[in-house]
């Protein structure tokens, strides 16, 4: 398969960036979270599973990064494109043109969510699924969150937030400084330099019409996720990994793992939302052990 980049063509006419790297007969395809966020932290995924040899494929969905930028402005795209469904039908192009089957598809964050959706419609072409950071519904999420704020900030900033989010005024200098507080606690705890930008790279369009505007409120189409009367239909061999000081509530991912048939949760020390590069040790340790369990024949939940 060609390593390196390629750009696809959809079947609507738009184009998705998308890289290979690695060689060998297991292929592993990534998807990002956001909704609008990047492959970039992918880009190791290729030489930390070398030993196993697996070829690593990651691409930016349809609004983000490298990839096409429809103009959401227009009322008919975004109704079009601005849907779990279409991105969940994204995931199966990706896969039919990228020439994929009996495959792992990892997922970060919204993209274990759709990682969740494509286990449910298409499993029959999964090896495996890992669903990092990410939980069933949203509800327990915002519990969760809601309980981060208050044990992170101080009672007066976390009313603060709260009348802001009810005025809408998210571009609040003193609001946006408290969620790079939250942030740095619960996302991106390790900071890297080598995927911060100058700009900020997020398909805005698509992470305000899904989430909102930040990882600490939900007011977009993602208010309404909850999947728990299905996840008991995933079939394939899981694996549920998260952070242990991150955004989603692992004791939701417990329940998660109780209730898929073939699931193995572990969590990482240290590690927030983005614990593949927080604790970047730990989690590929486990990464790696899933996949050969699977390769073996020994996973067992």
């Amino acid at each position: 398969m060609k390593q390196g980049t390629t750009i696809l063509t959809l079947d609507n006419g738009y184009h998705l960036w998308t890289n290979t790297q690695g060689q060998g007969d297991i292929h592993l395809l990534c998807l990002h979270g956001g909704p609008g966020g990047n492959h970039e932290y992918w880009e190791n995924f290729g030489e930390e599973l070398a030993d196993l040899g697996v070829q690593v494929h990651m691409y930016d969905q349809l609004g983000s990064f490298y990839s096409d930028q429809p103009d959401y402005s227009d009322p008919e795209t975004a109704a079009k494109y601005l849907t779990t469904d279409y991105f969940l039908g994204e995931v199966e192009e990706v896969r039919q043109k990228l020439g994929l089957d009996h495959f792992y598809l990892i997922g970060q964050s919204w993209g274990g969510a759709l990682t969740q959706l494509y286990a449910l419609k298409y499993g029959e072409h999964l090896k495996g699924a890992i669903i990092s950071s990410m939980i069933d519904n949203i509800d327990e999420y915002v519990v969760h969150i809601n309980q981060v704020r208050e044990d992170a900030l101080p009672p007066s900033a976390v009313a603060y937030m709260k009348q802001i989010e009810a005025s809408g005024d998210w571009k609040d200098p003193q609001y946006q400084a408290y969620v790079d507080v939250l942030n740095k606690g619960y996302v991106d705890r390790k900071q890297p330099p080598a995927i911060s930008h100058l700009i900020d790279t997020t398909g805005t369009a698509v992470y305000n019409a899904f989430q909102g505007d930040n990882e600490f409120v939900v007011t977009g189409k993602l208010k309404d996720w909850d999947i728990r009367d299905q996840i008991h239909n995933i079939t394939v061999p899981t694996l549920l990994t998260f952070g242990e000081h991150e955004t989603m509530p692992v004791a939701s991912a417990q329940r998660m793992a109780e209730v898929i048939p073939h699931a193995r949760l572990v969590t990482t020390p240290n590690g927030g939302h983005h614990h593949m590069i927080d604790n970047a040790p730990v989690y590929f340790d486990h990464l790696k052990q899933f996949i050969t369990d699977v390769e073996n024949g020994t996973f067992n939940d």
